[in-house]
This record gives structure tokens, C-alpha cells and sequence, in this order.
């Protein structure tokens, strides 16, 4: 009888590379199984042995996604002189990512997220902390930037965040939909052009 659990050769990192793949490729609903099993070279039973579960895969998944592909685009806003730059870093960098032929999937974080009410609610409700953990590091920087004079105090911060979260939600899933990096660059700087008028409506709003 063949022995059960995880293999003495298993490669964890080798393993999360294949099943990372297949994630962003299509979403956590649509990769099965089988498909994990044939791609990491494991067993289902050795999957389970070392991971638990598909959703506890996954979440490993995402922890390297985020260290890999992620880092880049949210690691280091509040390394810029100003608000303003770091803003425009998110929206340039998550263009120059996803659009350089190397991630054509989009933003797996936004775009492999189950529906949220399926079987699989928590997996998808574990991906919206993580995108409204982007939102209040987003916020932060903005609060930190009225701290120093740069934004205006009474700014609704939240909205700003808000507003180019969801823009650079919208531009992940331009650059898996194929849109070129020119087209993405004037979305980004029609973006960045709001940022005066913004700022003044969000005071006169407060």
C-alpha cells in the first residue's frame, strides 16, 4: 500500500511557485483540485498533509504573492517625500507590473476572489481584509501628510483613499483585459489631475 502524507522530496517552495500559478491564473473557484494535484506534482492526500486544506493553500498562496509581486506596488508608499508621489508610485508601478508581459493576470489580491457568497465566503473575505488593509495604509499616508501640511486638515482622507484604490483596482483589471501601457498611463494621469480638486471638495465637504 502506497504511503500516505507528504513525500520526503516535497519542495514547499517549488510546490507554492505551481499552485501560485494556477491561482492567478484562474481565480480560487475555477482551479480544482486535480489541477493542483497535476501542477505540484502531489498527491491530493500530500496537499492536505502539508497545507491543511485548499483555502489554507491558498492563503499561503497569497502570503507569497504579496511578498513577491505586491511588495512592489505597496511596500514602500511611505518611503516618497509626498503623498501626492506615493499615490502616483501605486498607480505607475501597478501598470509597469502587470503590463511588462511577465504578470498578465491582473491582480490576483483583486481578480481570484471567490464570489463572497458562495461555500467559499471566508477565502473571499480574507482577500477583502486584505484589500481594505491597502485602503487604510493608503488613508494613513494621507493622514500623515496633513500632519506635515501637505494635505489640507479637514480632508476626507477615506475618500481619497477610496477613490484611488478603486482606480488602481480598475487598472489591474484593464491590464489583464489587455489594454496597452499608454492607454493605462493616461488613465493614471487623469487620475493623478484630480488631486487639487479633490482635496478642495473633500474640505468643503467636511
Amino acid at each position: 500500500m502506497a504511503a500516505r502524507g507528504r513525500p520526503r522530496n516535497f519542495d514547499r517552495n517549488d510546490a507554492l511557485d505551481r499552485a501560485l500559478d494556477l491561482f492567478w491564473k484562474h481565480g480560487y473557484d475555477n482551479t480544482s483540485m486535480a489541477d493542483l494535484s497535476a501542477a505540484m506534482e502531489l498527491r491530493p492526500p500530500s496537499i492536505y498533509a502539508a497545507f491543511g486544506s485548499k483555502e489554507g493553500l491558498f492563503e499561503e498562496v497569497v502570503d507569497l504573492y504579496i511578498e513577491r509581486i505586491g511588495s512592489g506596488i505597496w511596500g514602500d508608499l511611505d518611503q516618497f517625500k509626498s503623498a501626492k508621489e506615493a499615490t502616483r508610485h501605486l498607480l505607475v508601478s501597478t501598470i509597469d507590473t502587470f503590463s511588462n508581459g511577465e504578470n498578465p493576470h491582473g491582480c490576483m489580491i483583486v481578480l481570484a476572489a471567490p464570489q463572497p457568497d458562495s461555500e467559499h465566503s471566508q477565502v473571499s473575505q480574507s482577500l477583502c481584509d486584505r484589500r481594505q488593509n491597502n485602503a487604510r495604509a493608503l488613508k494613513k499616508i494621507y493622514l500623515d501628510a496633513i500632519r506635515r501640511g501637505e494635505i489640507p486638515r479637514g480632508a476626507d482622507v477615506e475618500r481619497m483613499a477610496n477613490y484611488y484604490v478603486t482606480m488602481q483596482h480598475g487598472i489591474s483589471i484593464q491590464t489583464r483585459d489587455g489594454v496597452d501601457r499608454d492607454a493605462l498611463m493616461a488613465v493614471a494621469d487623469a487620475a493623478m489631475a484630480t488631486w487639487p480638486s479633490l482635496i478642495r471638495t473633500s474640505l468643503a465637504a467636511s
